[in-house]
Parts: structure tokens; C-alpha cells; sequence
């Protein structure tokens, strides 16, 4: 975004003006190319449906570029790396995530930081190959794995973290890249681009003083396939007779339920506690240390694959990209 000095308001930047906000571009050792959607959105409105536009947009210029670095407001955008990350198998180029917490045209912005060394980490090569081949975030001095990411802050600069897993790359006087962190793609595979995601999924996060009558009317949403249970500490639940029930229930009648931490860092560790041992017994997904938003895109990801129920388990709790241990 770009704030209109006259009123103060912000508009969809326009990146034909962009060598005026940014001059040291000029100074960037590639070329770029921009693209811009033909009606911007506020990232609170993103879609799968536009998920598979970015992915439909990369899938066209594969070819013919090195490196992609998508322009996202802030607030969506660990959802959107973590989908892409998915719906991008066996990439062999980077694409990387940011954005920033003030407009462009602020005096104190962000966003020149982060745009040009987004732009250099996409056209970062060793040897005439890409050093990065992954889904990434970078934002505020530091790339993260896209798929790892929450954003933790509005206020700050420091607006994303990473708690389960390192910073793949670290801006400072130099960039200093974590090599032995980074994703690598199977040899000999092709880059498979997916275009089917399916929304028909929750998230419910438990709270002292939940109810018989609110978790029942959500187990009961029509239409919901899957469901992601945001649970205490390291996977722990109540043990109320009617909870336990009511998820066994929902699970024999085929709801898939994933269960992950609310802690912003930490692993579930189902059976470790009495009160995660009964979760375990009822067959519930172990989230391990999957972040939520990685946790919906994966699960959106294998609906629209369409694995099979006798598979699903084993193949959610296989990390498919760096996004779990």
C-alpha cells in the first residue's frame, strides 16, 4: 500500500512507480519483471481461490524466470506461504513471501528493506543453480520456512516468528544463509503445481468453560470434512465424558480431526499426559509441531488431493514440506 499524502489514506500501490519509492533497485545485480492482480485486495480477504491464481500465475512463468517474490499484506500471509508451500511440490526455484508493517511511501516503511532482500534471496544462485527451493517468509531482517511461520505481532517491525524451526537466512552487513536448514527437492522429480484445495474444514480452540451444546453444533457443521482441535500445552484436552464422546463419535463418522498445541511453540505429545491419552484412543491426527495455519493449508491440501481415508492419518503426520518434525 501507498499513503495518499493529501488525505492520509491508503491506496493499492502502483509498481509502475516503483524505481520513484525504491531507487536501489537499480542497484540490484538481476532483473525483474512485475505483475500486478488487476483489483488488489486487503490480505483479511484472501481466498483458496487465490491461492490457486498465485500458483496458476507462478506455473506460467516457471520457465522463464529464476525466482518469485510475492507482495502480501501482512496479515494473511503465514496462510498463503503455508498453502502455497503445499500446493508447490518439488520446487526447484524460490518463492518468497513479504511484505511490510508500514506503507511504502511512509517515511519510516519497512517495505524497502523488505522488497529488496526478498528480491536478492529469489535471485540468490551458487554455481548457475538457486540456493533457496522452498516456500519462504522474510520479513524484518530474516527468511523463514513460509510453512513455520505466525505472525505474532501488529506493532512491531518484528512482525512474524518461527518458534519451532531456525530462520533459514539472516540479513545483516552480509547475508548469511543456513544451508543445512534449507528444503531440498527430490532429485529427479518434476515440479507438480496443484490447483485443488478444499475449505470444507474447521478450527476449534478450547477454552475453560466450553460447552456440550457449542461443540456438538460444531461437529455438526454440514459439510465439514476435517477439523483442527487448537488443544492446551502438549496436546491435552478435558476429559469430560460428553467432550470425549462427542469427538469419538464425530471421528467413526469419518470427521478428520487434527490436534495441535495453541502454544505459539512446543510439539503435541499425545499420551504423554492422561488428558491427551484418551485423544490418542479416539485415533485423532498427531499435530506434532505443525503451526495452525500450516495445519489448514495441509489439510486443504490432501482434501483436494483426494487421499484416501485408510491413508490420511499416516500421510498428514509425514512432514511433505519441512512443515512438521
Amino acid at each position: 500500500m501507498v499513503k495518499q499524502p493529501e488525505t492520509g489514506t491508503l491506496k493499492a500501490f502502483n509498481f509502475d512507480a516503483i524505481l520513484e519509492h525504491i531507487p536501489e533497485l537499480k542497484l540490484l545485480d538481476c532483473d525483474t519483471e512485475s505483475l500486478s492482480f488487476d483489483t488488489p485486495i486487503d490480505s483479511s480477504d484472501i481466498t483458496p481461490d487465490l491461492w490457486v491464481h498465485m500458483v496458476m500465475v507462478i506455473e506460467k512463468a516457471y520457465h522463464d524466470f529464476d525466482g518469485f517474490v510475492i507482495l502480501h499484506g501482512s496479515d494473511t500471509m503465514s496462510y498463503s506461504a503455508a498453502a502455497l508451500s503445499f500446493m508447490l511440490e518439488n520446487l526447484s526455484k524460490p518463492v518468497i513471501f513479504t511484505g511490510s508493517q508500514l506503507p511504502i511511501g511512509d517515511l519510516r516503511t519497512d517495505a524497502k528493506e523488505n522488497l529488496i532482500t526478498s528480491i536478492q534471496l529469489a535471485a540468490l544462485q551458487e554455481n548457475g543453480k538457486p540456493v533457496i527451493t522452498e516456500v519462504g517468509l522474510y520479513f524484518e531482517y530474516k527468511l523463514y520456512r513460509g510453512n513455520r511461520t505466525t505472525k505474532i505481532n501488529a506493532a512491531h517491525f518484528e512482525a512474524f516468528n518461527s518458534l519451532n524451526y531456525p530462520p533459514l537466512a539472516q540479513s545483516g552487513v552480509s547475508l548469511e544463509v543456513s544451508k543445512s536448514l534449507l528444503w531440498r527437492p527430490k532429485k529427479g522429480k518434476k515440479t507438480v503445481f496443484h490447483k485443488k484445495m478444499d475449505a470444507q474444514i474447521g478450527v476449534l480452540k478450547l477454552f475453560p468453560g466450553i460447552n456440550s451444546s457449542f461443540v456438538h453444533a460444531v461437529l455438526r457443521t454440514q459439510g465439514l470434512k476435517a477439523l483442527v482441535l487448537e488443544t492446551y500445552g502438549a496436546g491435552n484436552a478435558p476429559t469430560s465424558d460428553w467432550f470425549l464422546s462427542a469427538l469419538s463419535k464425530a471421528v467413526k463418522n469419518g470427521l478428520i480431526v487434527v490436534n495441535v498445541t495453541q502454544c505459539s511453540g512446543g510439539s503435541v505429545l499425545m499420551g504423554q499426559y492422561e488428558t491427551s491419552m484418551a485423544l490418542e484412543n479416539i485415533q485423532l491426527i498427531n499435530g506434532k509441531d505443525i503451526s495452525t495455519e500450516a495445519a489448514l493449508a495441509k489439510l486443504m491440501y490432501l482434501l483436494g488431493s483426494g487421499v484416501s481415508t485408510d491413508s490420511f492419518k499416516t500421510i498428514y503426520e509425514t512432514s511433505l514440506r519441512g512443515e512438521m518434525q
